[in-house]
């Protein structure tokens, strides 16, 4: 590994500002490697899952993938361009500009839950800032994990990218290296030794850390709409997402009505949940840290009702049942921790102060959803709340726009990227002061004279 960093480095070194032309270049090789092997990246990851749907993995990782590498080749031309800034009159007529500087070498630690769209997001903004860059992929996902590396080493010279793959002792060692930035996306916990790792050389970093994501449905906004697009983006990839909904605040005598039309809902998206349309939950591990949630709440008095069918009959193998947690407790496991799988904990409220109050009590999240049509409320919620992104009546599709900034506060990560706010992300934004030959700062030059000082108070102002 201390090798591939020293080749990779020196390969920056020597080339420490890559014009227009190599930087689209390497966004349209690395395009082409998704294009060309689309279904053999399909087909890793459906094995890593033990099922997960084709379309699926096309809709939430092949197509965002694509999408974000299209977006820097359309609007790269226009982020190198130096920035022409003002200069103060007193300065006239010096001029003033920012630069976009390659950091160097960017490394990128990406998680299992979508291992090639968190492998090419960071990736595509490293690339547009001009970067090479280094990718520590995720043990949990091995067949993904080894087909990527030996694409990446097909399509691009390893002096611009590398892979590393490994378990916890190779993360540990990748996060020590001396990078110019490191972007992390996984747990808290691991995120807080990669901030430690990075501490050690100085090196900034960007964290996306997930984190619970609280859904408001307002008292007046239909249940049935919301229902619906809540299950949708719970059940994505069997709500193994940093972004999907965590829990929902529901008003209170409503809870029947919602239960109701999630069921209909999730038994429309899955009329067969052994099916291929329904993501398996990634690992054993994974899975068992799932059944542990339910039953902590099972054992803590929480109602469970499961969405397949009316029966409760649960799923084969790895594909876990959806259920709902209702008049869940603070007590619960399934309240304190991220949940990534398909349960979902329901919280009632009289009032949306109670509602602001809870989420300010607790860590910042990653995201937040309201479904409201009152502009009102609205304006409460975004004011009075804050969290890494919010999507008005929806969930997730924030993530989806390349010109809004991604990323946590607080305990949810810190850092942005997608995009412009990626690129400056990887860049160092340079100051570039020129002093004109006409500058009259000379008249401030010691020794200070009456007429100096005259000036210093037309300059300070009253």
């Amino acid at each position: 590994m201390q090798n591939s960093y020293k080749t990779i480095k020196q390969a920056y070194q020597a080339s420490p500002f890559p014009d227009f032309n190599e930087r689209k270049g390497w966004l349209q090789q690395l395009k082409k490697l998704i294009i060309e092997n689309e279904e053999m990246i399909i087909e890793a990851i459906d094995k890593d899952f033990t099922g997960r749907a084709t379309f699926e993995t096309q809709i939430a990782e092949i197509y965002p993938s694509v999408k974000a590498i299209k977006h820097a080749e359309n609007n790269l031309s226009t982020w190198m361009k130096p920035e022409k800034r003002k200069v103060s009159i007193w300065f006239q007529p010096s001029k003033a500009k920012v630069i976009y500087q390659p950091l160097g070498v960017a490394g990128l630690v990406v998680p299992w839950n979508y291992p090639l769209y968190m492998s090419v997001a960071p990736l595509v903004c490293a690339l547009a800032a001009g970067n090479r860059s280094m990718l520590k992929l995720s043990e949990f996902t091995p067949n993904f994990s080894e087909l990527f590396a030996t694409l990446v080493e097909k399509y691009f010279s390893k002096e611009v990218i590398t892979v590393i793959n490994g378990g916890p002792e190779v993360g540990a060692e990748f996060t020590a290296l001396p990078f110019d930035h490191i972007l992390f996306t996984g747990s808290n916990r691991v995120g807080k030794m990669v901030m430690k790792a990075a501490s050690e050389n100085l090196t900034p970093v960007t964290l996306e850390l997930g984190g619970k994501s609280p859904t408001i449905i307002d008292e007046n906004y239909s249940i049935d709409d919301a229902a619906q697009k809540i299950m949708f983006g719970k059940l994505l990839n069997a709500g193994q997402t940093c972004l999907a909904p965590d829990y929902v605040f529901l008003p209170k005598g409503k809870e029947q009505d919602f239960i109701d039309a999630c069921k209909k809902a999730a038994q429309k998206y899955h009329p067969n949940w052994n099916g291929e349309n329904y993501t398996a939950i990634n690992s054993d591990k994974q899975f068992e840290r799932q059944e542990a949630l339910l039953q902590d709440a099972i054992d803590k008095g929480g109602e469970i009702v499961y969405l397949n069918n009316d029966a409760a009959e649960k799923t084969d193998g790895r594909k876990m049942s959806p259920a709902l947690i209702i008049q869940s407790l603070e007590s619960m496991l399934i309240r304190k921790e991220e949940i990534f799988g398909p349960l979902l904990p329901i919280v009632t409220y009289q009032n949306l102060d109670e509602v602001i109050e809870y989420v300010n009590n607790n860590p910042r999240p990653l995201a937040l959803y309201f479904f409201s049509k009152n502009k009102a409320n609205i304006n409460k919620v975004l004011t009075h709340t804050i969290s890494g992104g919010v999507t008005l009546n929806d969930v997730i599709l924030h993530v989806s726009q390349e010109t809004l900034p991604f990323g946590g506060v607080g305990n949810s990560g810190m850092g942005h990227y997608h995009g412009y706010d990626g690129f400056k992300t990887f860049s160092k934004a340079k100051s570039v002061f020129k002093q004109s030959a006409l500058a009259g700062t000379r008249l401030m030059y010691p020794p200070y004279s009456k007429f100096a000082k005259f000036l210093y108070k037309i300059m300070r102002g009253s």
